[in-house]
């Protein structure tokens, strides 16, 4: 669906609703797995955040806030009161960010492969060598470069050439407005407030999200859980897929 602003969003099933948001060069496709075996219990809402995916054309934001303003103007477009959330990587800080303005909105909160500082300390690369060398290679073979590290098989791996395709989809003043929104973003101190209960997610071999980072936001928050999905990278939703909805779908719907 297209919204007035040019941006787009994607909705299937019924249910409960569940919020999807993708990270950095990511996009609504990327949740094919989930709207095909989740959208049978969950009304599951995936939004392309602007200049990414199908939204590409629609400008860009340079601030975490911003982006979860953006989101807040589809929820209520939408007309959603209540809601589980997800967030991955950068849509993780989105979330947190959206969750400390929203909190009573929020009925479980799933942040995945994502931290609570945005400078991603022992991430493969730092930021400032991503600006540069997205400025000197351009977006297609930037998410090509990048999008390897998120498989533990790099670009052998199945769903490579869905992210990598995705990814190419953004313009390069988006990328390089994602990588400073992510560089001045700090969710530590809204943690504490964030009391909703939530789900830490990760698969073990990351490069983007280091366990110390993942340890700190599952313990900064006040009712967490936490679970690690092995033999998995950043992309784990691709790569164990049923594993990864199985243990979405335990926490959002407990016994």
């Amino acid at each position: 669906m297209t919204r007035a602003d040019g941006s787009t969003y994607r909705r299937a099933g019924a249910g409960p609703a569940l919020v999807l948001v993708h990270g950095y060069l990511g996009g609504a496709a990327q949740w094919q797995h989930e709207f095909a075996r989740l959208s049978d219990r969950f009304d599951v809402i995936a939004l392309d955040l602007p200049g990414y995916g199908d939204a590409a054309r629609a400008g860009c934001i340079d601030r975490i806030d911003g982006f979860a303003a953006h989101m807040a103007g589809l929820v209520d477009e939408l007309g959603l009161t209540r809601f589980h959330l997800l967030g991955h990587s950068m849509g993780g800080m989105i979330v947190q960010e959206f969750a400390a303005r929203h909190a009573a909105r929020i009925d479980r909160l799933i942040l995945y492969g994502t931290g609570p500082l945005g400078l991603m300390p022992d991430r493969f690369e730092p930021l400032d060598v991503s600006r540069k060398r997205l400025a000197e290679d351009g977006v297609a073979r930037t998410i090509r470069r990048i999008g390897s590290t998120w498989f533990r098989d790099g670009s052998a791996a199945p769903g490579f050439e869905l992210v990598a395709s995705l990814g190419a989809q953004a313009s390069e003043s988006a990328a390089q407005a994602g990588l400073e929104a992510m560089s001045r973003w700090d969710g530590r101190a809204a943690l504490a407030g964030l009391s909703m209960p939530a789900l830490v997610l990760w698969g073990d071999g990351d490069q983007s999200y280091r366990w110390p980072q993942v340890e700190a936001l599952w313990r900064g928050l006040p009712d967490s859980q936490l679970a690690v999905i092995p033999g998995t990278a950043h992309a784990a939703h691709l790569e164990k897929s049923a594993l990864f909805q199985t243990i979405v779908t335990d926490f959002l719907q407990p016994a």
